[in-house]
């Protein structure tokens, strides 16, 4: 039997969201298979859309935040986990309708774990993270689509954000001709040591009105949406892929045909969320051999539990780079 813990919790209390640390007693956790007990977590703009209530991303209230974890089992009554594993889980329904990381101990459905990939440790997983894995799913999904190394430069938007810091990083160890799109122009030198070729500023891009333009591109993972996913589809080579996984600048798209029947376009929806265990491991696996990141104590810093509800307008304001740790009981 655990001892009562801290967990940080979200309400909706008089149609507002509110969320705060709490005093949490076992039997109130959600129903799961495994008890795990939480070394770190961390912060995703997901997390501070549902903590703040800026977005309506939380679908059941009061919920345990936090979409990801690490930690080791306490206690299983699922064969394929047993006590002192290693284990990560990231999407699913955590932090979103199922209580999530940012607590001491979570009790988590065994459908939605992994063993800790050989070569990886807990704070590894969570410095990647549901960004890093998403990043990684991207570029698996784009090579399943054709895209290689050969096939020409690969622009990353958003690039001083979690999912494109890494994606820069993860790119660049692949072989990749890598361009950083950011509106950032103090993080230039940063993505450059990440290993991006070429910087585009984000504040002089002239995004053009053709239903084609210049091709430019073999390949390209957007965290944008809006107008920006609109500009990549008119200038992708030939048979080019672009992975769209967010809407940081809005989530319209207005584009035309053109581009995916003249030129072969493919665009791939990239939802980290749901995607099948048998993928999940084996990206997972990846990020632990042949695109395990070669800067990732660069891109992550480390905050504590304590810490967290400070960070999260920081997120929503666009002023945090990289990925952010949350160290719950390490």
């Amino acid at each position: 039997m655990i001892d009562p813990f801290t967990a940080y919790r979200i309400f909706n209390e008089d149609r507002n969201t509110v969320a705060r640390f709490v005093e949490c007693q076992p039997d109130e956790l959600d129903a799961g298979e495994v008890l795990v007990r939480v070394q770190y977590s961390s912060i995703n703009y997901k997390d501070a859309l549902a903590a703040t209530g800026a977005g309506k991303v939380v679908r059941r209230f009061p919920v345990i935040g936090g979409i990801d974890l690490s930690g080791v089992v306490v206690a299983s009554t699922d064969p394929r986990f047993r006590q002192h594993d290693a284990v990560l889980a990231t999407g699913y329904e955590l932090g979103v309708s199922h209580d999530g990381g940012y607590a001491e101990y979570a009790q988590v459905p065994a459908a939605w774990l992994l063993p800790l990939p050989n070569g990886l440790s807990a704070f590894d997983v969570m410095a990647l993270g549901t960004a890093g894995f998403t990043a990684a799913l991207a570029i698996t999904r784009m090579e399943m689509n054709g895209l290689a190394p050969a096939n020409g430069p690969v622009l990353v938007t958003g690039a001083s954000g979690g999912v494109g810091s890494i994606a820069v990083d993860l790119l660049a160890g692949l072989g990749y001709d890598v361009s950083a799109l950011t509106g950032k122009a103090t993080e230039h030198a940063a993505l450059r040591a990440l290993g991006a070729n070429k910087i585009l500023d984000r504040n002089t891009v002239t995004c053009g009105t053709h239903a084609l333009e210049a091709s430019m591109w073999a390949g390209a993972i957007d965290s944008l949406g809006g107008e920006w996913l609109a500009w990549l589809t008119r200038t992708m080579h030939q048979r080019g892929c672009i992975a769209s996984i967010g809407m940081a600048a809005g989530n319209e798209l207005a584009t035309t045909v053109m581009p995916f029947i003249l030129r072969g376009v493919s665009l791939l929806g990239i939802d980290s969320s749901q995607t099948p265990m048998e993928l999940r491991r084996r990206v997972w696996q990846r990020l632990a051999t042949d695109m395990r990141p070669r800067h990732l104590v660069r891109v992550a810093h480390t905050v504590e539990f304590s810490e967290i509800p400070q960070w999260f307008p920081r997120y929503l304001d666009g002023r945090v780079t990289g990925r952010t740790v949350v160290r719950i009981g390490a």
